[in-house]
């Protein structure tokens, strides 16, 4: 399972069993953390994954930011709340991925706004997966 965690949307992907295509699984419309990780618990709960990964927004330069602490702390929180370990992913231009790929499938306006985000969870759950096959 993945997290492309934002303020305001948080788009939630998963891999097959045996971790050969991440698929979007929804975007989670909420602002207020606890209630955020709640609903993100209640997901991991029902589809039971081994390990959730948390896209972690390090700069383009390769550095850590403010934005990378609050993430790990996001992440460290779903961790302990849900009992599933959390690993982190860098998630540079994710986004830009992924509305190249949603202007190649056509999808605009709102409907690319409600999906943006999912499919960056994608992007980068399919990223953790190709690298741990490659290690």
């Amino acid at each position: 399972m993945s997290i492309d965690y934002g303020d305001a949307r948080t788009g939630i992907a998963f891999c097959d069993k045996n971790e050969v295509l991440a698929s979007a699984y929804t975007v989670i419309h909420e602002r207020y953390v606890p209630k955020l990780v709640d609903k993100i618990c209640e997901i991991a709960e029902s589809e039971k994954p081994e390990l959730i990964v948390v896209g972690l927004p390090r700069n383009m330069d390769g550095s850590y930011g403010f934005r990378c602490d609050e993430c790990k702390n996001f992440g460290k929180t779903v961790e302990e709340k849900s009992g599933i370990s959390v690993a982190y992913e860098d998630e540079r231009l994710t986004t830009v991925i992924a509305h190249d790929m949603l202007s190649s499938n056509n999808v605009r306006g709102k409907k690319r706004k409600n999906s943006v985000d999912a499919v960056s969870a994608v992007v980068i759950l399919q990223s953790f997966i190709d690298k741990r096959k490659t290690n």
